[in-house]
């Protein structure tokens, strides 16, 4: 094979139609295609000696050929041992120039459409760690300029991110091919594989410090955007499992402005089951929302415990980025989608109320002006609350809701443009000079939407409306992982030391009514903590490292054993002595040797 193989594959690169050349193809494929589970090595092993030897991975025309005619010519049992070699070519050539590298992936990108069968074979997550592991040092030598050890070999930005870009393209390639459930188990993977402030801060090589854990933490979060696209579900809790979206909503409250747009783009592509998402071209407050496919049907159960389970932590965070500074007509627009997306895939009266109660709280956001936001981003949150106000009120609730919401437009239009997207959310957004002030006729009312949908099947939400949204702060500081593993793990220690401190100290306090009374009403606040701290442990030996866990469950094995020694001293204690002599201590029951034969 070793000789046969390469004499092909020079006729097949020399040759033209109507030339020599078919007749080698015709050959090679027969080869091919006769080649049995354990000769398939044989044959590949050649072709990527020669493609090395002839320096013909850089361009992609002539591999990509080769490995098309191998992947429609085996059997397609056998197609995932392709796939194995071209990887372990891959790490074979990590030193390699990154032209290489990236004709390397592009054959694998064209083998993984071709492979189609829905498998890449029994190592699934192998495929996507060599990927990944490729993302990771193509980060590296972008950041030395040096794609070797040594330091002698050049490479540039623009090489490194024409492989990255062919790398997370693979990727998505790769996702197409793979069932639903696996798609979920590569989302999850490619999550824990995310360098988080604080806690994996030095994910991939030492050297590359906070600009290189950023730019890995782009390059996976792009990635996972690709595999999101392809993935379609119709249970939200197995798209978007506690697992998994509890981590990617940290994300959100990050400074990086590129990381908090590609959550959205996630978060929208996951729950966008209808693709609506794609119609949704600009933000407008003309929106036609008769282009969006909308659901006939009830929510279903899953939704529904999807609503109950997580819908308040996507709405808090989703709040939370909105005070960023660094945020851009693109964010903006990235929220508008998100929004209607959710307004479209949970259709309920709860979800639609909660809905219109975070809108009119990033109006109060952009009102107050409580968080310093430049004058640009407060127009452009005025401007995306009429736009998503504009659509759900069209959505269901009843008419008088829309005439409201219409009329706040139209005296926008006439008296302040720069509140409404089309004034604002552009290339040159047109703003007043100075302050921004906003009179109370160009702003949503709460008592005017609560009037509108008194009367309709909204009324038993129209209580929740009146309550002004707040997000939850009690979960602030583990959801935006601004408190460090080993700060938790410090607090908790400090509790448990307070609770065991003085155990033999008398309770004094008395139980009178007013005592029981007080218990009952406090209960709630009670709960609240003892969840919190429950959240804590979780956390804690979900992502601490396993030295800090080590170390704690360690300290308290050694206070539990004091306990217990100190126990079993008062148990086998003897009793005192009549005479007031202290009598000599007894040899302790579990200490004692008892003959073979005696019955205790």
């Amino acid at each position: 094979m070793e000789q046969i193989v390469p004499a092909l594959l020079v006729n097949l690169e020399q040759g033209d139609s109507g030339s020599p050349a078919e007749q080698t193809e015709v050959c090679f494929r027969e080869l091919l295609g006769r080649a049995a589970y354990g000769h398939i090595n044989n044959a590949i092993r050649p072709v990527l000696m020669h493609l090395d030897s002839r320096s013909l991975w850089e361009g992609g025309g002539f591999a990509v050929r080769c490995f098309q005619i191998i992947m429609f010519s085996i059997q397609s049992q056998h197609s995932h041992l392709v796939i194995q070699q071209l990887l372990g070519h891959l790490d074979a050539n990590s030193r390699s120039p990154a032209s290489v590298r990236a004709g390397i992936v592009e054959v694998l990108s064209e083998a993984a459409v071709i492979e189609a069968t829905g498998s890449v074979g029994p190592t699934v997550l192998e495929v996507f760690n060599t990927l990944l592991r490729q993302l990771r040092q193509s980060v590296d030598y972008q950041l030395t300029g040096y794609y070797d050890n040594a330091r002698k070999h050049k490479t540039t930005s623009f090489h490194e991110k024409m492989l990255q870009d062919a790398v997370i393209k693979t990727i998505g390639s790769f996702a197409n091919t793979l069932p639903v459930y696996q798609r979920s188990e590569v989302m999850l993977f490619i999550m824990g594989k995310i360098p988080v402030p604080g806690i994996y801060p030095a994910l991939g090589s030492p050297n590359a410090g906070f600009e290189g854990s950023r730019m890995i933490q782009v390059m996976l979060l792009k990635s996972l955007l690709q595999v999101s696209e392809r993935y379609d579900s119709s249970n939200l809790l197995t798209a978007l499992p506690s697992s998994f979206l509890e981590p990617l909503l940290s994300f959100i409250l990050m400074d990086d402005p590129e990381i908090r747009l590609l959550v959205l783009s996630i978060l929208t592509s996951l729950i966008d089951r209808r693709h609506n998402a794609a119609r949704i071209t600009a933000v407008s407050v003309t929106f036609d929302v008769s282009v969006l496919e909308q659901k006939e049907d009830r929510c279903s159960r899953q939704d529904n415990l999807f609503i109950r389970k997580h819908a308040q932590r996507l709405y808090r965070h989703v709040f939370l980025a909105c005070k960023e500074e660094s945020n851009g007509p693109s964010h903006y627009q990235a929220l508008f989608i998100l929004l209607v997306v959710l307004s479209v895939e949970l259709v309920s009266e709860e979800v639609l109320v909660d809905l219109i109660r975070l809108i009119l709280a990033l109006q109060e956001m952009g009102v107050s002006n409580q968080e310093s936001l430049s004058v640009l981003n407060r127009c452009s949150l005025h401007a995306v609350c009429a736009a998503a106000l504009h659509v759900l009120s069209q959505i269901g609730p009843p008419p008088p809701l829309h005439q409201h919401v219409t009329q706040v437009i139209e005296s926008r239009q006439k008296g302040a443009p720069h509140l409404l997207p089309e004034s604002v959310l552009r290339d040159q957004p047109r703003i007043p000079n100075g302050d921004l002030k906003v009179d109370k006729d160009l702003l949503f009312v709460q008592s005017k939407i609560g009037e509108a949908l008194t009367g309709s099947s909204y009324s038993a939400q129209c209580e929740r409306l009146n309550t002004p949204y707040t997000p939850q702060l009690i979960d602030e500081d583990r959801l935006s992982r601004k408190m460090s593993i080993a700060d938790t793990i410090s607090l908790q220690i400090a509790m448990d030391q307070e609770s065991s401190a003085d155990p033999q100290k008398p309770q004094t306090e008395q139980i009178t009514f007013e005592t029981l009374k007080n218990t009952i009403e406090d209960r709630g606040g009670v709960e609240e903590e003892e969840r919190r701290k429950r959240m804590e442990v979780v956390e804690r030996f979900q992502t601490a490292p396993f030295e800090e866990i080590a170390a704690l469950c360690g300290s308290r094995t050694s206070l539990l054993q004091s306990k217990l020694d100190r126990v079993f001293d008062l148990i086998v204690r003897p009793p005192p002595s009549p005479s007031g002599q202290p009598s000599q201590r007894s040899t302790p029951v579990y200490e004692m040797k008892f003959p073979d034969l005696c019955v205790y």
